[in-house]
């Protein structure tokens, strides 16, 4: 297997254990890049809304051959479909639903997460960007914060740390972190170790974690 098709399946397997935090009658927000890949593995049973902050309300999964239109766009500028019930409002409007703390979930990627919740995701100094996009409003507004990245760096060092190198994206707002390897709750009491995925142990997760870990006693091991 290629290193292109290995990080491909990594994205996938995170992206299907993140759409077990959605739950029927969510409304909810997908960031840009790897949580986009959410979408297409939402379960046909539950009842719920993807929202963008570009102004559509009900996006689908990601469009097949022939299925594309240069219109219909996330936030990402990604082509999307739009469920059969879907809206279309203003980003004004957009982001008023984000602000007023309607939505339930916001998935988003990471680049660093610390402790105690900080994220680190809009930006790397030195590094040509767009903008800060709506992360730092969907962090404030969502009720809850899932992020997913991978564990560690392409250069093997942790991206999950005592304190964030990087600026932040919002303070003390990460609730769950969702990587290749495990499945870690943030608390007032510090990080739990809540899940293991196959292929790793307890003590590969501990090593590649730039912060201490308490191992939950209900800890489930290969869960996905």
């Amino acid at each position: 297997m290629s290193v292109q098709q290995d990080k491909a399946l990594q994205r996938e397997k995170i992206a299907k254990r993140a759409e077990r935090e959605i739950e029927s009658g969510f409304y909810v927000n997908l960031g840009i890049g790897m949580p986009t890949m959410v979408a297409n593995h939402i379960q046909e049973d539950k009842k719920m809304v993807l929202q963008s902050e570009n102004g559509l309300l009900g996006i689908g999964r990601s469009p097949h051959e022939g299925e594309v239109d240069p219109d219909l766009i996330n936030a990402g500028k990604e082509t999307v479909t739009a469920s059969i019930s879907a809206s279309y409002c203003s980003s004004a409007e957009s982001f008023a639903m984000i602000r007023g703390e309607h939505l339930d979930l916001a998935i988003l990627g990471g680049m660093e997460v610390a402790e105690n919740g900080d994220l680190a995701n809009w930006m790397i100094p030195g590094k040509v960007i767009k903008g800060m996009g709506g992360a730092m409003d969907i962090v404030h507004g969502a009720k809850k914060i899932v992020i997913i990245m991978n564990h560690v760096s392409k250069h093997g060092t942790p991206k999950i740390l005592k304190e964030c190198t990087l600026p932040l994206t919002g303070r003390g707002v990460v609730d769950r972190i969702v990587t290749d390897r495990a499945v870690i709750d943030v608390t007032d009491k510090g990080l739990v170790l809540t899940e293991v995925a196959e292929g790793f142990t307890v003590e590969e997760i501990k090593e590649s974690t730039g912060a201490p870990l308490i191992i939950s006693e209900s800890l489930l091991e290969k869960s996905y």
